[in-house]
């Protein structure tokens, strides 16, 4: 018998390769954010401005990475750079409500997916995968050391 984890491992992995869950940009409409924006806006979104400090603290990704991932959000307009609103000298990033809207319209273009995926479930199962998903995913966060915001 195949213990459980070498089957989380598959699932992890077949889930991994889905581009509609991955990569808001893979599904036809235009103007779509990457991967990397996605999960930096959301984050922003959750916890406020950061630093890039910050946002190395809260993903585990060198400076050099960051800066290129921010420059290129700048440019598309998704986040502003703003003085630190604790005074501090670091420069922090903000979304900007063009990177609100950009990511509510993904955002909302991935849950329409999902539902899709377990529309023939019922509302028990996918509660408690959802349940489920959480709490895999606060284990991981719980061995690396960062926790994501949750509401």
């Amino acid at each position: 018998m195949v213990d459980a984890a070498r089957r989380i491992e598959l699932e992890v992995m077949l889930l991994s390769r889905h581009a509609f869950l991955s990569g808001p940009r893979s599904r036809g409409r235009g103007n779509r954010l990457d991967r990397s924006a996605y999960v930096l806006l959301t984050r922003l979104q959750s916890q406020g401005p950061m630093s890039i400090p910050e946002l190395q603290d809260a993903f585990g990704l060198d400076a050099s990475t960051l800066h290129r991932q921010t420059a290129a959000m700048l440019r598309s307009g998704v986040v502003e750079r703003i003085p630190d609103p604790d005074g501090g000298i670091a420069r922090k990033f903000r979304v900007t409500a063009a990177g609100v809207e950009r990511l509510d319209a993904d955002r909302e273009d991935v849950v329409a997916a999902l539902r899709k995926v377990v529309s023939d479930w019922s509302r028990e199962e996918a509660d408690a995968f959802a349940t489920a998903m959480r709490r895999f995913n606060e284990g991981i966060e719980k061995l690396d050391g960062r926790p994501w915001p949750r509401a």
